[in-house]
């Protein structure tokens, strides 16, 4: 990676399923898979990732993570928490993100819940923390030069490398404090939802 424009343009950290990709009619699981396909393409790290399959979309109803599908066709709600759970997914075990999604999905089933606005609100938070990621970015980077420099009489032959270890070691460890963090409420969540059926 020459730069940090190079890497955070590489992210396509804007690319999200808008309300407006999601058609207003249901689809079959094929277009479901093509729809994501389409829209996160740019963001598979090669091109033997696959973005959604049939294994994966089965395995999520198999295991609740969304309310049952009628007439083998996915509606706007079946696909908001599909796009949650792709986004998810890639921090959380499966089971976090099914203990996440639970009261979601009861009470989109149970009342009249406005899903859609509380995807609005999700892919609001998902652009400014993409602007504060790329902040981030900038300030690791500037860190980790100094460092580098620090070291530099020791190491000159080696600094682009020392730097590339330093940028992965602390993308790692603020990655992990996330997942941590997220695991944590994950865990709370779960806390409750037994206090709630005691």
């Amino acid at each position: 990676m020459k730069n940090k424009k190079e890497l955070i343009e590489s992210l396509n950290l804007e690319n999200q399923l808008s309300l407006e990709d999601i058609p207003n009619l249901d689809l079959y699981m094929d277009q479901v898979i093509q729809l994501f396909e389409n829209k996160f393409a740019a963001s598979k790290r090669n091109d033997d990732e696959k973005v959604l399959t049939k294994t994966m979309i089965n395995n999520y109803a198999k295991g609740k993570l969304f309310f049952p599908i009628k007439n083998k066709k996915y509606s706007k709600e079946h696909l908001i928490l599909i796009s949650m759970i792709y986004q998810m997914k890639s921090a959380l075990s499966i089971k976090d993100v099914k203990m996440a999604l639970d009261q979601l999905n009861s009470k989109i089933t149970d009342e009249d819940f406005n899903l859609q606005r509380l995807y609005r609100s999700y892919l609001d938070l998902m652009d400014k923390n993409s602007a504060m990621f790329k902040n981030d970015v900038e300030e690791h980077w500037k860190d980790i030069n100094n460092e580098v420099k620090e070291l530099e009489n020791d190491h000159a032959d080696d600094e682009a490398y020392l730097e590339q270890v330093l940028l992965v070691a602390t993308f790692s460890s603020m990655s992990n404090y996330y997942r941590r963090a997220a695991e944590k409420i994950v865990d709370n969540m779960k806390k409750e939802g037994n206090k709630d059926e005691a």
